[in-house]
């Protein structure tokens, strides 16, 4: 059985995690300083073994931001991703100012879209706004 855990993501899980996607790997203390700042994390574990994660951001007032979301690829299709997302939602619906719309932002992968348009994600740039951009400062 899946259980999802909330705020309880180590630097040493998160990296295993990240780099079981082939992410290259931040430092760790780059980890240690992301992880205290980030508003919320969600690993799930199958029985002890972490399976996924998702770390959120946000001002809990009009934005929030999923970043490093990671499930193991032997776990992927199996509903990990989806826990992960109900549960950051539910997070987001229970610490947002009540009865205000917040917006819910994230970065794809290709590989990624189909999943996040079946969570009701649009992809942009769309009819009504431009594209999602970002940039590295190295």
């Amino acid at each position: 059985m899946m259980i999802v855990s909330v705020n309880t993501l180590t630097e040493s899980v998160f990296l295993e995690l990240y780099c079981s996607v082939g992410w290259e790997p931040p430092s760790e203390e780059q980890v240690k300083i992301a992880l205290k700042n980030s508003l919320a994390t969600f690993t799930v574990y199958d029985a002890d073994k972490p399976v996924g994660m998702l770390r959120l951001l946000g001002d809990c007032a009009m934005s929030f931001y999923i970043k490093d979301f990671a499930v193991i690829p032997s776990y992927q299709s199996k509903g990990v991703g989806s826990l992960l997302m109900e549960s950051a939602e539910k997070y987001i619906n229970e610490n947002k100012l009540k009865g205000c719309p917040v917006s819910l932002e994230l970065i794809s992968s290709k590989e990624a879209v189909a999943f996040y348009k079946k969570k009701g994600f649009e992809e942009r740039p769309c009819d009504w706004d431009g594209p999602g951009m970002f940039k590295m400062i190295k």
